[in-house]
C-alpha cells in the first residue's frame, strides 16, 4: 500500500491551486500596451468626505449663536435702561454680577492668577454657611476670587455674600460695585439677616490688619478680632467653614507703608511695593502669582444652646480653633508649593 499524501492543515492541494497567480493581475489584452495605466485613487477610511450641507449647517448655526448673543445683550441693556432688574434689599443685583462682573472677573482667576480649588464638598449644596478666610495681598482681591471659586465650580452655584469694611461703602465708584456683587458691611445684624435666609456668607476677620501687613510677615494670620464671627454662627446655628488661601501675599510684595500719605487720604495704610508708586499705574498691576484656595472641614454650631452665643470663653475657643486652622493649612500649602508663579 503506497503512503499517503499528507496535506497541511489550512493549505489547499496543489491541484486545486492551479489557475490560481499571485502578483499583479494579468493586463486586459484589448488594451493598448502603450496605453496609460489608470493610478488608483488612495481613500483613507479614517477621513469621512466633505459634506458641503453639513458644514452650510454648522456656518448657520454658528451664526444663529451670534444672533442668539446678540438678541441677549441687547435685552440686557434694554433692562438696565429701563430698570426691569431685581436687587434684594442689600442692593445685590444678581443678574448683574453673574452676566458682567463675573465675566470680567473670570480671566484673571482661570488665565492669569489660575486658581485651584479644594475641598469645596465642604460647602453645602444648599442652607447657611459662614467661610472665615485669611486675608492678604495689600488690596482685597482675594474675596473677589474666592467668589468666581464658588459661583463657577460650586456643584450647586453658590454665591458666597462677603462682608466687607467700612471703608468700601465709603468709595463712591467700589460702594456701588460691592453692593452689586452682594457684598454688605460687616456688622452683626447684616451677617444674620443673611445667615438666616440660608445665604453663604464670607468673612475675613483681620481686615486691614491682613492686607496691609509688611511682606516679611507674610501667611502669619493677625488677630482675629473679639469672635463676632463666632457668634452669630452661633445664633444661626450656621456650620463655620476655614478657608486658606494661598498666592495672594505675593502680587503686591508690600515693602514699607508710607503712614504720612495714609493719614493724608484718610486711609488706614499706604503701600509701598517694588513697582508702586515709582511706575505709577503699572505699579497697580499685580504680579501673575500661582493660587490655591482650600475649603476645611466645617465646624458645626447647631448643637449649641442660644445661650452659647453669649459665652465668652466658649467664642475664644471657637475663634482661636478656627484661626489655628487656617494657619496650619496655610504652612501645609506653602511646604507642598512648588514655586510662587508654578
Amino acid at each position: 500500500m503506497a503512503d499517503a499524501k499528507v496535506i497541511p492543515f489550512g493549505e489547499e492541494p496543489r491541484s486545486k491551486r492551479k489557475g490560481k497567480r499571485v502578483g499583479r493581475p494579468r493586463a486586459n489584452r484589448t488594451q493598448s500596451p502603450l496605453a496609460p495605466v489608470p493610478q488608483q485613487r488612495d481613500e483613507d477610511p479614517a477621513v469621512p468626505e466633505e459634506d458641503p450641507a453639513a458644514e452650510a449647517e454648522a456656518a448657520r448655526e454658528q451664526g444663529e449663536g451670534w444672533d442668539r448673543k446678540l438678541a441677549h445683550g441687547l435685552n440686557f441693556l434694554r433692562r438696565r435702561i429701563t430698570g426691569e432688574y431685581e436687587v434684594d434689599d442689600f442692593g445685590y443685583d444678581q443678574e448683574l454680577a453673574d452676566q458682567v462682573v463675573m465675566s470680567a472677573l473670570r480671566p484673571f482667576y482661570e488665565k492669569y492668577f489660575r486658581v485651584e480649588v479644594k475641598g469645596l464638598e465642604n460647602i453645602p449644596d444648599k442652607g447657611a454657611a459662614l467661610v472665615v478666610a485669611n486675608h492678604s495681598g495689600t488690596l482685597p482681591v482675594d474675596g473677589l476670587m474666592l467668589q468666581v471659586a464658588l459661583h463657577d465650580h460650586h456643584p450647586a452655584g453658590r454665591h458666597i455674600r462677603m462682608l466687607a469694611a467700612d471703608l468700601v461703602f465709603a468709595l463712591p465708584v467700589i460702594n456701588e460695585i460691592s453692593r452689586k456683587l452682594g457684598h454688605t458691611l460687616a456688622c452683626v445684624e447684616d451677617a444674620e439677616k443673611l445667615l438666616e435666609r440660608g445665604e453663604v456668607v464670607g468673612v475675613m476677620p483681620e481686615g486691614f490688619k491682613g492686607i496691609g501687613k509688611p511682606f516679611s510677615e507674610r501667611y502669619k494670620l493677625q488677630r482675629f478680632g473679639r469672635g463676632g464671627f463666632v457668634s452669630t454662627a452661633l445664633r444661626a446655628g450656621a456650620p463655620i467653614v476655614p478657608c486658606s488661601i494661598v498666592g495672594a501675599e505675593e502680587i503686591f510684595p508690600m515693602v514699607g507703608n508710607s503712614r504720612t500719605m495714609a493719614r493724608l487720604l484718610g486711609i488706614p495704610y499706604f503701600p509701598l511695593t517694588p513697582t508702586f508708586p515709582w511706575l505709577g499705574p503699572l505699579g497697580l498691576v499685580p504680579l501673575p502669582t500661582k493660587w490655591t484656595i482650600q475649603f476645611g472641614e466645617p465646624i458645626p454650631t447647631d448643637g449649641y444652646s442660644p445661650e452659647a452665643a453669649d459665652d465668652p470663653m466658649l467664642m475664644f475657643n471657637l475663634t482661636d480653633q478656627v484661626r489655628e486652622t487656617i494657619q496650619h493649612t496655610l504652612y501645609k500649602q506653602l511646604v507642598q508649593r512648588r514655586s510662587v508663579f508654578f
